[in-house]
């Protein structure tokens, strides 16, 4: 069984933007459905196509057999080559043309409409169609990111985890971590910078060692400090789903995105307000002490 699963991070799977910077997070929350697909099919040879940015958190990844990075030419390879189950979670119109064409048996996820020269979905990806297209459908779906992908492609929900590809080294430094940055794309998902000092003092006064966001300049160091922290405190980012990832107690602040898309494992959890420095220091304290 040849599988290939194309993700490269350039669109929100489940939201209408396409971009061309990759959204990491994006890739690791689409992890789970490997677990479903080698349970599935026990032998089967996995592929899959990333953007060069995100190739570090699917490296030495168990469940991929292959994985290509893309480039101007590896379209023309995938078209020569013959699959028997293709999975498409990148809206990116040539991209969806690329997976129209491609030799396969089943195909999964979102595919090129010719007549409207945008995407549209195969079956069994309607509800994502909708996520993607229809703001009341988001604001009120209650379904987690990772249940979405795995039922898309016929699999069932069990709670299956993030699977990261680089296992870090570090040993636990510091009590807690804080993830305060956000990219530049989304400003108004972070949490104030004073918010956040007010929290250290507090968790000083406690007697809790606090370490601060560390190695955003290379993916492998950033992996390290996360795994360095016992506890992790973090806006809606990557981090946060590589604290998930790594099995570390989690407490996420949520502004303008959907909390209820992200399932929080183990013992995290997470705050939402509409605006998220409506957030108390309170708040998030009182959280840390349920979560760690």
């Amino acid at each position: 069984m040849k599988i290939l699963i194309i993700k490269l991070g350039l669109s929100e799977t489940l939201d209408a933007e396409v971009g061309r910077v990759s959204s990491l997070g994006d890739i690791l929350r689409t992890t789970p459905i490997l677990s479903v697909l080698k349970e599935k099919y026990e032998n089967s040879n996995i592929t899959w196509l990333v953007d060069e940015a995100p190739y570090p958190l699917l490296k030495g990844n168990p469940y991929i057999d292959r994985i290509l990075i893309w480039d101007s030419f590896v379209g023309f390879q995938l078209l020569a080559e013959k699959f028997d189950i293709v999975i498409n979670l990148e809206k990116i119109a040539g991209l969806c043309a690329i997976t129209n064409k491609i030799n396969a048996w089943k195909k999964y996820g979102f595919r090129f409409d010719e007549n409207i020269g945008s995407y549209s979905v195969y079956d069994g990806a309607e509800y994502a169609l909708e996520l993607c297209t229809k703001h009341e459908t988001k604001i009120n779906n209650d379904k987690t990111w990772q249940q979405i992908l795995i039922e898309m492609i016929g699999g069932k929900w069990e709670e299956q985890p993030y699977l990261l590809g680089y296992k870090p080294k570090s040993i636990v430094k510091f009590d807690i971590g804080f993830n305060y940055k956000v990219g530049p794309k989304f400003p108004e998902k972070a949490w104030s910078h004073d918010k956040w000092s007010t929290l250290e003092t507090v968790l000083v006064k406690d007697g809790l060692s606090i370490d601060w966001q560390q190695g955003l300049e290379n993916l492998y160091e950033y992996i390290e400090w996360i795994n360095s922290c016992k506890t992790v405190v973090t806006n809606d980012s990557l981090g946060l789903h590589i604290a998930l990832a790594l099995g570390k107690p989690v407490v996420a602040l949520f502004g303008p995105t959907n909390a209820k898309e992200v399932y929080m494992y183990n013992n995290s959890l997470y705050i939402q307000k509409e605006n998220i420095n409506d957030i108390s220091v309170e708040e998030v304290y009182e959280a840390l002490l349920s979560a760690r």
